[in-house]
C-alpha cells in the first residue's frame, strides 16, 4: 500500500497543485522538484523549513543518558539515526567508521530500526567491528544520545529536508552530511556549519569524520538556527495564509 501510494504522489501532485492558492515546500530542493514535476508558477511556492527546534526538544537534550560510552570521553562516538533503509544508506557510514577506526580508538552508536538492519549488523561483523558499534534500536530521547556524542553523521542518499541535522545541530554536536538532494546543503549553508561529502563516498566520510574528531570544527551561529525553531515556522506559515492573529482577537 506504501508504494502504490508512493507512486500516485507524483500524478496527483502534477493534476492538483497547479490549482493550489499556494503550496509550501520544505526545502529549495523540494521546491525545485515541484516546479520540474507540476510545472506550478515559482511564485505560488513558499520554502518553509520544518519547525524541528521545538521547546520540546529544548528539554529533552538536557536529560542525561546512562551509556558507559557516552559517560566518559577518552574514545569519542560517533551517532548515526533514523530508519534502517536504503535511503538512508548507513552503509556507507559504517564502512566509514571501519576506516576511521583502524587510524584510531572510535565508537559508533546506531540509533534506529527498520528492514536492512540484518543486512547492517552482517556489514559490521564482516568488517570486524562488533566489539566497537552499539545497535540501540528506537530510543524515546535521542536528543540526549546526540548531545553527548562527538560527530553525528547523515549518509542519506536523498531527503525531503533532515530534520535529524537540525536536531544534532541544535544540541550543539558536530555534524557530517552527505550532500544529498535535497536539505543537507541548505542546512549546513553549503558547508559553513557542517561537512558535506558526496553520496555514497565512504573514504571522503571517514576523512571528514578524522577531521572533526581531530578537533576541526565548523561551530553553527545561533542566529542561523533561528529559522528552524517552532516559533519562526508558526509565524511564517501565518504569514504564508495571511493571517494576523491579533485581528483575531
Amino acid at each position: 500500500m506504501e508504494q502504490k501510494s508512493s507512486r500516485l504522489a507524483p500524478l496527483t501532485a502534477k493534476l492538483l497543485y497547479p490549482f493550489a492558492d499556494g503550496v509550501v515546500a520544505v526545502s529549495q530542493g523540494a521546491a525545485d522538484s515541484l516546479y520540474s514535476m507540476t510545472r506550478i508558477a515559482p511564485k505560488k511556492v513558499k520554502v518553509i523549513y520544518n519547525p524541528v527546534i521545538t521547546p520540546e526538544l529544548r528539554l529533552k537534550m538536557m536529560e542525561s543518558v546512562e551509556n558507559s560510552w557516552l559517560e566518559t570521553e577518552e574514545v569519542p562516538v560517533v551517532i548515526g539515526a533514523g530508519r534502517f533503509v536504503a535511503q538512508k544508506d548507513f552503509s556507507t557510514l559504517i564502512r566509514a567508521f571501519a576506516k576511521v577506526r583502524q587510524v584510531r580508538p572510535v565508537r559508533l552508536i546506531m540509533l534506529g530500526s527498520g528492514r536492512e538492519e540484518e543486512k547492517l549488523r552482517v556489514l559490521v561483523q564482516e568488517l570486524g567491528i562488533e566489539a566497537d558499534v552499539s545497535w540501540m534500536g528506537f530510543v524515546s530521547n535521542p536528543f540526549a544520545y546526540m548531545k553527548q556524542a562527538a560527530v553525528f553523521v547523515m549518509s542519506s542518499v536523498w531527503e525531503g529536508f533532515g530534520n535529524v541535522l537540525v536536531e544534532a545541530m541544535a544540541v550543539g554536536t558536530p555534524v557530517i552530511s552527505t550532500n544529498c538532494l535535497s536539505g543537507p546543503e541548505e542546512i549546513l549553508a553549503g558547508g559553513k556549519y557542517g561537512e558535506l561529502v558526496p553520496v555514497g563516498d565512504s573514504v571522503s566520510m571517514a576523512e571528514a569524520i578524522l577531521k572533526v574528531l581531530s578537533g576541526q570544527i565548523k561551530y553553527v551561529d545561533s542566529d542561523w538556527l533561528k529559522q528552524f525553531t517552532w516559533e519562526t515556522v508558526t509565524q511564517k506559515y501565518l504569514d504564508f495564509m495571511d493571517i494576523n492573529l491579533e485581528n483575531t482577537k
